[in-house]
């Protein structure tokens, strides 16, 4: 009872800072009359539920719960979970390959990363996570799902997904999956030449080293003689919000606006600008992005689409803009509170709202793609994305192993490939733009 003692004097204190500070004693009174429901709850159960419990899972779950109520992204973490997130890096880890958000209070694949596990058990984009070892994943938070699915490799963890029918009208479709852990290597950047003056960049995500690897892409590219780009946002779930305005500089100079947050309190409002002169300001840019573009991505096309920088290709984008701050506690655990909002240059509100159907970031010219091509894509884009590939084939090839693929092969798998509209659609604007730009009417 000792807890009980110590918040009984806390409030007495309050009710003296009160006495002094009229205009706050309401305020305090309320609040601890409604602590004293969590103090009474938590005594009645230590001295009457039908087995002992430990008191610090009981105060554990009052904060989760309390949390809980407010948003997808807010999130209180036990101490082990604060430990991981804090040094959770982008490097190896045992697991099976996705990223995941939270969509509707469900676990929502973003995508699978290529040859992983997650890959090989063909989970798509779009499908919800609805059980982890038999378990519901409603409602659970990022980092205990993802603490969940990660682990040794070698080891096997069961899940249960649901993926949405073709028909919109019919149920959706679940499957259980054992799927065995593997190391995963993952790679933020990737790049390669589409012709002989478009280049092509995806970002697979804002972690890690990404700034540093984009601008290795883009030298490399403009030495094979890049005169305008394709940057490949989609299935992005973001990242980190430096990443999103360091890329966003690379193509804006001056003092232009980037992104801006805006929150309750006044401090929680920020801008974020360019500055200096930008390495590829006149580069000719064209943005895709679908509705699992999320967070970092949105902020980078929200940037460009607002400053007239570039053209946006694709769907609407997933709509996830809020900002957290990480707040350490006394016992080592932490909470991660959402403060404010991100909103594009033009003042619009990244954020999805269900309710009035807004948020994200739309395309300038929409494509759309079925789940079908999409899925094709997806299993067609380890050939298309990974650089280097082909010629290992090769290589391997010259050395007599008769179970790689031969040129032969390759030339089949090619005349079967599905085509991504998508990327078409960019090259052609690009193609048009510079068509249009050599046109001297008048003369």
């Amino acid at each position: 009872m000792k807890n009980v003692r110590k918040i009984a004097l806390v409030t007495l204190s309050a009710l003296v800072i009160g006495a002094v500070f009229p205009y706050v004693n309401f305020a305090l009174d309320q609040t601890y009359q409604q602590l004293k429901v969590i103090v009474d709850v938590l005594e009645l159960i230590k001295d009457n539920y039908v087995e002992q419990i430990d008191p610090q899972k009981l105060v554990y779950g009052a904060a989760k719960g309390m949390v809980e109520e407010l948003d997808d992204f807010s999130q209180f973490m036990e101490p082990d979970v604060y430990d991981r997130v804090k040094s959770d890096t982008e490097g190896e880890f045992g697991g099976i390959g996705i990223r995941v958000d939270t969509k509707d209070g469900w676990l929502t694949v973003v995508t699978p990363l290529p040859n992983t596990p997650a890959w090989k058990a063909q989970m798509m984009p779009g499908d919800k996570i609805i059980k982890i070892e038999g378990v519901t994943t409603k409602d659970l938070i990022i980092d205990e799902a993802i603490k969940k699915l990660r682990g040794k490799p070698g080891t096997q963890v069961k899940i249960t997904t649901a993926r949405e029918s073709d028909d919109k009208n019919a149920e959706w479709i679940t499957r259980d999956i054992t799927i065995t852990r593997e190391l995963i290597k993952s790679e933020n950047v990737k790049w390669r030449m589409l012709d002989n003056k478009t280049g092509y960049i995806k970002i697979v995500e804002f972690t890690g080293h990404v700034t540093e690897n984009f601008d290795k892409a883009m030298a490399e590219l403009k030495g094979k003689g890049m005169e305008s780009l394709v940057l490949d946002l989609r299935y992005n779930p973001g990242g980190l919000l430096s990443a999103a305005v360091d890329i966003s500089k690379v193509f804006m100079n001056g003092n232009k606006m980037i992104v801006f947050t805006k929150g309750r309190k006044p401090e929680n409002y920020q801008e974020f600008r360019a500055n200096g002169t930008a390495a590829y300001e006149m580069l000719p840019l064209v943005i895709l992005m679908n509705r699992y573009s999320a967070s970092a991505s949105e902020i980078v096309a929200g940037a460009m689409q607002d400053n007239k920088r570039a053209v946006i290709v694709g769907e609407r984008s997933f709509g996830k803009a809020s900002v957290q701050s990480m707040i350490p506690l006394s016992d080592k655990s932490a909470l991660r509170l959402t403060i404010a909002k991100y909103y594009t240059p033009s003042g619009k509100s990244i954020q999805h709202d269900a309710k009035n159907e807004n948020g994200g970031i739309y395309p300038d010219i929409a494509v759309k793609v079925s789940l079908e091509t999409e899925k094709k894509l997806l299993q067609q884009g380890d050939e298309i994305y990974f650089p280097g590939k082909d010629e290992k084939a090769e290589k391997d090839d010259k050395a007599g192993k008769d179970d790689k693929p031969g040129k032969d092969d390759k030339a089949a798998k090619k005349s079967e490939a599905v085509r991504d509209e998508v990327l078409d659609r960019a090259v052609e604007l690009l193609k048009a733009r510079e068509v249009l730009g050599n046109l001297k009417p008048g003369k």
